[in-house]
C-alpha cells in the first residue's frame, strides 16, 4: 500500500501459537476464547508479521519473525507453521533479504528477532540481512544480552548476540527518528524498553504496534498480556495511545493479529473495536 511517501507491506514468516491465557493476562477465559479460540493445550493462533517499509531511499523492516533456527521441540511446544516464510513474502514483492538496508527491532524477543540471524550448514551464525545495519534500543540490548529468570526463554543469544560479532548493530539510547518519518517510541510494559514504530507522512499516521496491541483482540485498555513484564506501564501508555489513535485515525499494523494485518480502532456506543484495512 502507498502510504504519504512511503510504500508499506506487510510481510509474513508464518503463525504460532501462545497460550491463551498468558496472551490475555487476568481476561478470563469465556470472555477472549470469544475472540481467540484455544485449540486442546489451550494455545490461540497468532501470527507473525513484520512490516517493510521502503521509501525512494530505504528499504526496512521491522521485525523478522522466528526464522528457521528453532529446533523440533520447540517448534512443536509453539506449533510453528513456516509453510509460508518471509523469504517467500519477500519473492512476492520482488525482494530478497539482500535487498533490506535496516532491519529495526520492536524489541529481542524470539518470535520477533528470531529471523535476523540464520545457521549455515557449517554451523556458524551469522546475519540473515547480508547487506543491513540492524536497529536495536540500547536498554532493550541491555536487558536482553543480561536476561534473568522471568524473561531468559524469551531472549534467546543466538538471534543477537552475532550480529554484534559482525559489527552490523547500530544501538540507539532513545526515541526519535531512524529514516526521515519513521520514528521510534518507547512503550515499556512487555519489556523495560518495548517501542512501537510510527510512521508519519502526508498528515497520515501507521504504527507498528508490536505487542503492545499485539492482535486486534487486545484493543481493549485492560485486556493486557500475562507475559508482560511491566503490565502496569502497559496499561498507562495504551491507555494513552488508544485514545490518540482513535482521535487522529491512526492506522495500527498488528503483528501477531492471525486474520488481519492492518486496521483503524474505532469507538462505537462506547465500545472499542477494529475496522480491518485492506492492505
Amino acid at each position: 500500500m502507498i502510504f504519504g511517501d512511503f510504500e508499506l507491506l506487510p510481510l509474513s514468516d508464518g503463525s504460532f501459537r501462545l497460550d491463551g491465557g498468558a496472551m490475555f493476562g487476568v481476561v478470563p477465559k469465556p470472555l477472549w476464547e470469544r475472540r481467540a479460540p484455544a485449540d486442546e493445550k489451550n494455545r490461540i493462533r497468532l501470527g507473525l508479521r513484520p512490516l517493510l517499509v521502503r521509501t525512494g531511499k530505504s528499504t526496512l523492516i521491522i521485525d523478522a519473525g522466528v526464522g528457521a533456527k528453532m529446533d523440533e521441540k520447540s517448534l512443536a511446544i509453539y506449533a510453528v507453521d513456516r509453510t509460508r516464510t518471509l523469504d517467500h513474502s519477500l519473492a512476492d514483492v520482488g525482494l530478497t533479504k539482500a535487498s533490506i538496508d535496516i532491519v529495526l527491532a520492536s524489541h529481542l524477543h524470539f518470535d520477533h528477532a528470531g529471523g535476523f540471524t540464520e545457521r549455515t550448514l557449517g554451523g556458524e551464525l551469522l546475519p540473515a540481512f547480508p547487506n543491513a545495519r540492524y536497529v536495536a534500543r540500547t536498554g532493550e540490548w541491555d536487558d536482553a544480552t543480561h536476561p534473568h529468570e522471568r524473561n531468559r526463554a524469551s531472549y534467546l543469544q543466538e538471534n543477537f548476540v552475532p550480529l554484534a560479532d559482525a559489527k552490523v548493530l547500530d544501538l540507539v539510547p532513545g526515541d526519535g527518528e531512524i529514516i526521515p518519518g519513521v520514528r521510534v517510541v518507547r512503550t515499556g510494559g512487555h519489556t523495560m524498553h518495548h517501542q512501537i514504530v510510527m510512521i508519519e507522512s502526508g498528515g497520515r499516521t501507521a504504527v507498528f504496534a508490536a505487542d503492545l496491541i499485539p492482535t486486534r483482540a487486545h484493543v481493549d485498555v485492560p485486556w493486557i498480556m500475562g507475559y508482560d513484564l511491566y503490565p502496569m506501564d502497559t496499561l498507562t501508555f495504551k491507555r494513552t495511545f488508544v485514545r490518540e489513535a482513535i482521535a487522529h485515525e491512526y492506522l495500527i499494523f498488528f503483528e501477531h493479529d492471525p486474520d488481519i494485518a492492518a486496521g483503524y480502532i474505532r469507538e462505537s456506543n462506547g465500545r472499542l473495536f477494529v475496522e480491518p484495512y485492506e492492505c
